[in-house]
C-alpha cells in the first residue's frame, strides 16, 4: 500500500524541489524489503544495500527527475525517512551548505 506523501512539508520542502540528497545515503537493506535483485549490493562482511552509481547516488533514481523508479517497492528505511524531517534538512544543509552561494552568470557580449 502506498503511504500518501504530502506536496510540500511543514519546513519549506517540495516535492517538485527535493533535489533527492537523502538518495545518496547508504539504505541497509532489511529481510522483509522485496526490492528488484538488480538493485541489491552484496557484501560478505556486512549486510546488503541497496545499489549506487558511479555517482553515489541510489541506482534506483531517475538521473532526469530525481524521482525513485521503484517507488512502491522501495525499503523500508526509504518509506519513513520523512521529507523535511529534522535528518532531511540536515542532509540538504550537508548538500547545499548552511548558506548556499548562488553560482554567478557571466553574460558576454558575441
Amino acid at each position: 500500500m502506498k503511504s500518501p506523501s504530502p506536496s510540500r512539508s511543514r519546513h519549506g520542502v517540495r516535492c517538485s524541489d527535493c533535489e533527492a540528497v537523502c538518495c545518496r545515503l547508504t539504505v541497509v537493506l532489511m529481510p522483509e524489503d522485496r526490492v528488484p535483485a538488480w538493485l541489491i549490493q552484496h557484501d560478505d562482511h556486512g549486510p546488503d544495500t541497496l545499489a549506487k552509481g558511479a555517482d553515489g547516488w541510489c541506482a534506483a533514481v531517475d538521473p532526469n527527475t530525481f524521482r525513485c523508479t521503484i517507488y512502491d517497492q522501495r525499503p523500508a528505511i526509504c518509506r519513513k525517512y520523512a521529507m523535511g524531517s529534522p535528518g532531511c534538512r540536515d542532509e540538504r544543509k550537508k548538500w547545499f551548505g548552511a548558506h548556499p552561494v548562488p553560482t554567478p552568470v557571466v553574460m558576454r557580449n558575441p
